[in-house]
């Protein structure tokens, strides 16, 4: 079922466990499965940079392996840059996922996404024009309106187009 690469980064995860002293921390779930993922960020906030990231995940093998991957492709990164991150990439470093947990790449996706959003409400008290939780933002509770529970997720096809 799963490649190699997925087997090494469950068994192997990057960057596992709490941060201590992140600037940052996003949480995201998927009611329909029950994976939870939280993303801990360090930036740099004179650069925006990703100076250290780290992650822990309830969840499927697929749901560890994708958080361990993000971690590795965000790490350094400037926080634009790790905007761009989507779950097409997360797929494609892992060397591609079972259509039926395609879904663990898209929570990587918006685990980052939801950090970012935090690192904003807490520096600034408010998000940058354009930038929002993700749609099923576990860390507010859905205060924060972004998101329908009924909604289906959305992914990245090939030429990067969003897709549902």
């Amino acid at each position: 079922m799963y490649n190699q690469k997925v087997v090494d980064y469950f068994m192997n995860p990057r960057n596992a466990g709490k941060l201590d002293d992140a600037n940052a921390i996003g949480e995201v779930g998927n009611p329909t499965c029950g994976d939870v993922m939280k993303i801990y960020l360090k930036i740099n906030p004179e650069t925006e940079v990703i100076e250290d990231i780290r992650f822990e995940t309830f969840g499927c093998a697929a749901a560890i392996a994708t958080s361990s991957m993000v971690t590795e492709l965000a790490k350094g990164k400037t926080i634009p840059e790790a905007l761009k991150i989507n779950n097409k990439d997360v797929a494609d470093a892992l060397g591609g996922l079972p259509p039926v947990k395609l879904h663990c790449s898209l929570l990587a996706q918006e685990g980052i996404q939801a950090a970012v959003a935090d690192y904003y409400m807490r520096k600034d008290g408010k998000l940058p024009e354009g930038l929002t939780f993700p749609g099923n933002c576990t860390a507010c509770g859905g205060a924060c309106g972004g998101h329908e529970e009924e909604e289906e997720e959305r992914f990245v096809s090939e030429d990067h187009r969003v897709a549902e």
